[in-house]
């Protein structure tokens, strides 16, 4: 299976449609543990890709860097940065390529994982979005092409079940430490709506 510029698009709409969908839900569960704007986050980072996804090219890795500058330029909040930092680790390893093959997609998320990392300078375990995308980078590695939008997607759901009764111990949500158990972290709350609407689960 590959993925095409066509599909992408069409994850474009999706994960545009869940971020206004869950605009007051991520700015009240951010409001808990951080400033209470990542709703705005994302729905602005989102619209800003929407505005011109028509417009994309062909190449998917400067399509993607392109939606990085866009997500970038719409917010300049930490978990923006975060995420325009993901979307350029993918898109300079596809750089060129038409397609995406789903037996790279796996070693694509744990790149993007692994630079979030590098520029938040942050650790597994902490209980971020970086759980989150080592779960699914995780699951969809073992996951055979047919079954690894699922795969993501339960995957998403799980780091989110793991990790809620744990403090947080990274980012401004650390400063609530044991308060913190109990609640979802908003980040990786916001990811698990991408994932979701990403692979139109």
């Amino acid at each position: 299976m590959t993925i095409t510029r066509d599909m992408l698009l069409a994850a474009i709409d999706r994960v545009a449609a869940a971020m206004e969908r869950d605009f007051d839900m991520l700015n009240t569960a951010d409001g808990a543990l951080g400033d209470g704007d990542l709703g705005v986050t994302m729905t602005r980072g989102m619209r800003a890709i929407s505005a011109m996804k028509d417009d994309l090219p062909d190449d998917i890795g400067m399509a993607l860097f392109q939606c990085a500058q866009a997500f970038t330029k719409s917010s300049g909040s930490s978990y923006g940065t975060l995420m325009a930092t993901g979307l350029m680790s993918a898109a300079k390893t596809l750089r060129g390529a038409q397609s995406i093959d789903a037996a790279d997609v796996p070693d694509l998320i744990a790149g993007a994982r692994d630079k979030m990392k590098e520029r938040g300078k942050a650790e597994l375990g902490g209980k971020t979005v970086l759980d989150s995308l080592d779960y699914v980078s995780r699951a969809t590695a073992e996951a055979d092409a047919g079954e690894m939008a699922r795969a993501a997607a339960q995957a998403a759901d799980k780091a989110l079940d793991d990790f809620r009764d744990k403090p947080a111990t990274v980012g401004r949500a650390r400063i609530f430490g044991e308060k913190s158990i109990g609640l979802d972290d908003p980040g990786m709350l916001a990811m698990q709506s991408v994932v979701k609407a990403a692979t139109g689960q």
